[in-house]
């Protein structure tokens, strides 16, 4: 599962479209131990145990440094709809500690799709159905204030096989009040394709076809504790993709010789390579009534021509001294095309590289988030010290600016709503995910 676009650095658990709004500051707030430092986690969990407990189902530990994290447990579910792909499934996590010096942590992710969207229908082909299982195991060494991590993940479906190594390490400075941190991974993917068996008439994996891909990961950040209420973190990312980079089921469309009223189909053709860079700022700041102002910043841009910009704004509510919190945050996501992406080419084999995937073409997104957390174990109960229940729903609409609606040009040429290729209505569609989850530290 390859993410094309910009969106591919940020630090998503990413199920396609589905990427999930992790706040990273807070785990920086969990890993500090400087009187400030342990004010802003109290202050910070106190607000939000939700942000506590997903956002470790998606960052590394690696990134922070001085404190291994709590012992605990959670269980989520996941579900994105929209633009004809379904995809939901469940996510379990356990992290435990040992002599206070290391941790350890186990995770098992599963998506299960199903799929009729645009380009399904554009190809020809019927709605189709795949399972993706991930599982992902990590160690932490603690060593005075500086912290050793690796991990491991697999990741499997019918077509697709992936494993990545990482390795981080982080130190805290000055006082704790700073957090450096750097980090290396190496990924190598199977892309494989399936066809269709003449015998069952199901689906198989084509014993033709095989590639493969490497990919490089390095990253570096800092986080500052600025005031008793502020802190911030800068992030750098740099990606090297080497390999088959396309889909292989995926086609661009040219105009057709004897009808340039109606489009054919071919495979598109990418890069071997890619490297792409992303810098991220974020900040949250800390109001007297206990509530929290976050917002951030992020820079993407890579060697095929895209250039992003995110932009995140959001509000953190306790609900007085009640088990409550509530949160709602904005994200706005702006992208430019690459180099070799076009809607309809005059010509099969017009250049060297031709693609159509909309994720690389020009696009926005804005997506509004709101959700709920209510922690219902708040003093302890058995072994249990604390439990929350927690859910969250987005709103993802996405707005194409070069991506047409090719559907309109298969049409019968007598039907009202015909219209020759590249004249079609520009593309967009709207998504929902609902997350929901329970935490338990022990």
């Amino acid at each position: 599962m390859q993410l094309m676009t910009g969106d591919r650095l940020q630090a998503t658990g990413d199920s396609k479209n589905a990427a999930v709004a992790a706040d990273l500051l807070l785990l920086v707030f969990a890993r500090c131990a400087s009187p400030v430092a342990r004010r802003l986690k109290r202050l910070a969990c106190s607000l939000r145990p939700v942000a506590c407990s997903l956002s470790l189902f998606l960052v590394s530990s690696s990134v922070f440094g001085g404190v291994l994290p709590d012992d605990r447990a959670d269980a989520l579910y996941h579900r994105y709809e929209g633009g004809g792909v379904t995809i939901h499934g469940p996510s379990v996590l356990v992290r435990k500690k040992m002599a206070e010096k290391y941790s350890i942590s186990a995770n098992y992710y599963m998506d299960m799709v199903t799929s009729a969207s645009i380009d399904v229908e554009t190809s020809g082909a019927s709605e189709y159905k795949e399972e993706r299982k991930q599982y992902s195991f990590s160690f932490d060494y603690l060593r005075g204030k500086t912290t050793y991590s690796l991990s491991y993940t697999n990741s499997e479906e019918n077509d697709y096989e992936a494993e990545t190594f990482s390795f981080g390490i982080s130190q805290d400075l000055f006082g704790d009040l700073t957090t450096i941190s750097m980090g290396f991974s190496k990924g190598a993917d199977v892309v494989m394709r399936t066809i269709s068996d003449p015998g069952s008439g199901g689906r198989i994996v084509d014993p033709s076809f095989e590639q493969d891909i490497d990919r490089w990961s390095y990253r570096v950040g800092v986080s500052q504790i600025l005031t008793k209420n502020l802190i911030a973190a800068l992030e750098l990312e740099v990606i090297t993709d080497e390999g088959y980079l396309n889909n292989p089921y995926r086609t661009y469309r040219f105009v057709r010789p004897d009808d340039e009223r109606k489009f054919a189909l071919a495979t598109e053709i990418y890069p071997r390579t890619r490297t792409s860079n992303a810098v991220a700022l974020n900040a949250k700041y800390f109001l007297s009534y206990r509530a929290a102002l976050q917002g951030g910043y992020r820079f993407f841009t890579d060697t095929w021509g895209i250039r992003a910009d995110t932009y995140s704004l959001g509000y953190t509510h306790p609900l007085g001294n009640t088990p409550w919190v509530f949160e709602v945050s904005y994200r706005f996501y702006d992208q430019s095309k690459a180099d070799f992406y076009r809607d309809l080419f005059d010509r099969a084999d017009q250049q060297n590289f031709m693609a159509r995937d909309k994720e690389l073409s020009t696009f926005k997104s804005h997506t509004l988030r709101i959700g709920a957390s209510y922690e219902f174990v708040r003093n302890g109960q058995g072994f249990i010290k604390k439990a929350s229940a927690n859910a969250f729903f987005d709103r993802i609409s996405f707005d194409y600016e070069d991506f047409r609606d090719a559907r309109f040009s298969m049409l019968d040429d007598s039907d009202p709503e015909f219209r020759p290729a590249g004249s079609e209505p520009l593309y967009s569609f709207d998504a929902n995910v609902i997350q929901i989850f329970v935490s338990a530290w022990f």
